[in-house]
C-alpha cells in the first residue's frame, strides 16, 4: 500500500512535466508572434528552396533507390532504440555483481540481435540492392522470322500522302451541284478495303 503514493508522485512528476512543455511551446509561439516585425514584400512571400529559387513544377520523378535507402536507415535506426535500453539497463553494476554470468549473458544476446542485422545488411548489399548505378537500357528483341528485307523495303519505299482538305472541298462543291435540299455533310475520306 505504501508503493502507490509514490508511484503517483513518479505519474504526477511527468505529467507536470509535460504539462510545461506544452506551456512553453505556446508561449514561445505565441511570443514570436506578437514580437516579431511584419513587414511582408514579394522577397519575403517568395518560396525558399535550400537558398535557390524554384524553377519549374513540383511534380519531379521520385528515384525509388531512396525508398530502398530510407528503409535500410529506419531498420538501423530502429535497432539503435533497441541498443541504448540494452545498455543502460543491462549495464548496471548492481545487476553484474549479483551473477557475473549476467553480463556474458546480455552480451551474447545483443551480438545475437546486431549479427542477425548485419547479415541482413550483407544480403541487401549483396544482392545490389545498395548499388546507385543507371539502369542499362536496352532494346526489346523479338524471335520471329520476317527477314530485315522486308522492313528495309516498307521502310524506303516512297508513300503518296493524300491531300483529304481538296477531298473535303470537292466533295462540298459536288454536293452543292446535286441538289439544294439535302443537308451538307462533309466526309473527309472514304476508306477502302480490298477483299481477299
Amino acid at each position: 500500500m505504501d508503493d502507490h503514493p509514490g508511484q503517483l508522485s513518479e505519474y504526477g512528476s511527468i505529467l507536470l512535466m509535460g504539462i510545461v512543455g506544452v506551456i512553453l511551446v505556446c508561449a514561445t509561439i505565441g511570443l514570436a508572434k506578437f514580437i516579431s516585425p511584419k513587414h511582408p514584400n514579394p522577397i519575403k512571400q517568395s518560396t525558399y528552396e535550400c537558398g535557390e529559387e524554384t524553377v519549374g513544377t513540383s511534380w519531379v520523378q521520385f528515384n525509388p533507390r531512396f525508398y530502398v535507402i530510407a528503409l535500410i536507415f529506419l531498420l538501423f535506426d530502429v535497432e539503435l532504440i533497441f541498443v541504448f535500453p540494452w545498455a543502460t539497463v543491462f549495464g548496471n553494476r548492481d545487476l553484474i555483481a549479483a551473477d557475473s554470468r549476467w553480463g556474458w549473458f546480455t552480451l551474447i544476446e545483443m551480438a545475437i540481435f546486431l549479427g542477425i542485422l548485419i547479415i541482413g545488411l550483407v544480403y541487401v548489399w549483396r544482392r545490389g540492392d545498395l548499388n546507385w548505378i543507371k539502369p542499362i537500357h536496352q532494346k526489346p528483341t523479338t524471335d520471329v522470322k520476317i527477314p530485315f528485307s522486308v522492313y528495309d523495303t516498307l521502310n524506303n519505299r516512297e508513300y503518296q500522302i493524300k491531300d483529304y482538305r481538296a477531298t473535303v472541298a470537292t466533295t462540298e462543291s459536288e454536293s452543292e451541284q446535286k441538289s439544294a435540299d439535302t443537308p451538307k455533310t462533309s466526309v473527309g475520306f472514304k476508306p477502302r478495303f480490298k477483299k481477299t
